[in-house]
């Protein structure tokens, strides 16, 4: 895609899954990439078995303390203009409301949606005083719908969909280009990495994720849509993809699909 080559892509999540696929498309398109997940080991390897590996950096950050990311970010990236900032990286839930400590409701809130505000603000003042730069957040379907075990991750995805909305709206008159992508189920690792109800990883995958879509085709039509400009797209297939327009215009259906689901 000649719209990323050449271009400065800051991509969060990009260790595994659809953060991963999208790594090495952007790579195969011409980006330059800072890759951003929390192992630097891991961060480095891919680096290494990515096209032109000497074009991009690896900054791992723990985006569960945005404060300290922010500042560990400022002090590498110094002057380093920044084209489109993705926001992919995010953790998952699995458990019910009433076996879930309030810990983690946090945790999920300073990954899903705290990390997106504060490395947005970071890069925002520069984008808008150039009037240039794309800013996307991987969001969720889970932002448009709730369901049963996934209370704190469907709270941070709403809540982050509403301020990419904002953030739409407030940089219009700059020229900047904000994009929400809503994955449905993708098949990757994200069931196993959900928290459950006192912190601890899941440990398996879920039927719903491991019939879903490949992470590369996701990556695929995902970056499409950031190409284009999109302000919001659904990427998945099946009901997951139906899903938000189901809720806008069948909302009691909806509410009784998910009220009945195992």
């Amino acid at each position: 895609m000649s719209y990323f080559h050449e271009k400065t892509v800051w991509l969060t999540g990009a260790s595994s899954g659809i953060g991963l696929a999208m790594a090495e498309q952007l790579a195969a398109a011409g980006a330059r990439l800072i890759l951003t997940a929390r192992r630097a080991d891991v961060l480095e390897q891919v680096r290494q078995n990515l096209p032109n590996p000497d074009l991009h950096r690896v900054l791992p950050l723990d985006l569960s303390q945005p404060e300290q990311a922010v500042e560990q970010a400022r002090n590498t990236l110094g002057e380093t203009q920044i084209d489109i900032l993705i926001n992919n990286a995010g953790v998952s839930q699995r458990s019910k409301i009433l076996d879930t400590d309030l810990s983690v409701y946090r945790q999920l809130m300073e990954i899903d949606y705290f990390a997106v505000v504060a490395l947005t603000k970071l890069v925002l003042p520069a984008m808008a005083a150039r009037r240039s730069g794309q800013i996307v957040t991987v969001s969720s379907v889970a932002g448009k719908v709730g369901t049963k075990l996934r209370s704190g991750y469907n709270g941070a995805k709403f809540g982050v969909l509403g301020f990419m909305d904002s953030l739409r709206a407030e940089t219009a008159e700059y020229g900047l280009t904000i994009t929400s992508i809503l994955p449905g189920f993708i098949n990757t690792q994200v069931a196993h990495n959900s928290l459950t109800g006192d912190g601890s990883p899941l440990g398996h995958e879920d039927p719903d994720n491991a019939g879903g879509i490949s992470a590369d085709e996701c990556a695929r039509r995902s970056l499409r849509a950031i190409a284009k400009g999109k302000a919001e797209v659904v990427v998945g297939s099946g009901v997951s993809k139906l899903a938000p327009f189901l809720q806008r215009f069948c909302p009691g259906l909806v509410r009784r699909m998910v009220a009945n689901r195992k």
